[in-house]
């Protein structure tokens, strides 16, 4: 017999559950559906086999899920609805999530991506910076410290556009992190798009300058019109 007890409040097999209810006691559809968080129509096609073919039902009694007295207390009263056994045991504490899993033909780019954090967005975080790339801070540091073994191959690339986040997930740490410093997001936006504009038109604007005839001096090639002049 199991002794396992249920420490959650919920059942960890419903369906099995709900085989087991109606094969070996007197509960109503209802009453099974309740406590399975199934539907009626759902009990009713698993009594008649329609659904659920082959599935061995699971005890509740014996998995700690429910007690006989409750039970009892239910097959005398249709009207009743069962209550799960809860254990007097403290929850389980979930554990704390590390650095997001990396495909691993994705894992070389992480230095890139961090590269081009550090760069364009020093308000993030270290922490931040794990989350969204799914690195460690010591291959931060190395990277902003140049010390890191491709430091010489780096190119500063967008992570969401490497695949290693998402677009949103980068604004919100983006955001986070100018909120933290007591900024205006928007503001700070505003300001660095206009500065990437700017820097796109002084280039365009240095081409058109030069394309002038002023950049070009084409006396060199016109003969001497006051000496064409003269021996006519």
């Amino acid at each position: 017999m199991s002794t396992a007890l249920n420490i959650t409040g919920q059942l960890l097999m419903p369906k099995a559950t709900a085989v087991w209810l109606i094969e070996n006691t007197a509960l109503t559809f209802e009453q099974i559906a309740d406590f399975t968080s199934m539907t009626t129509i759902e009990i009713e096609a698993l009594a008649d086999g329609d659904i659920g073919k082959g599935l061995v039902g699971r005890n509740p009694l014996e998995h700690h899920e429910l007690t006989q007295e409750e039970l009892d207390r239910c097959q005398a009263d249709p009207a009743a609805r069962l209550k799960i056994a809860k254990s007097s045991l403290p929850p389980v504490k979930s554990r704390a999530k590390g650095p997001r899993y990396t495909p691993v033909s994705k894992r070389g780019d992480k230095p890139d991506a961090i590269a081009y954090i550090l760069k364009h967005n020093p308000e993030i975080t270290d922490a931040q910076i794990t989350k969204l790339v799914g690195t460690t801070k010591p291959t931060i540091n190395s990277v902003r410290e140049r010390t890191h073994p491709n430091t010489p191959n780096l190119r500063p690339r967008h992570p969401a556009e490497l695949g290693l986040c998402t677009w949103q997930e980068y604004e919100k740490a983006v955001e986070k992190g100018l909120k933290a410093q007591g900024k205006d997001p928007e503001e700070v936006k505003a300001q660095r798009l206009a500065e990437q504009q700017a820097a796109l038109q002084a280039p365009q604007e240095d081409e058109s300058s030069q394309s002038g005839t002023g950049g070009f001096d084409f006396s060199n090639f016109l003969g001497d019109t006051d000496t064409s002049s003269s021996d006519d």
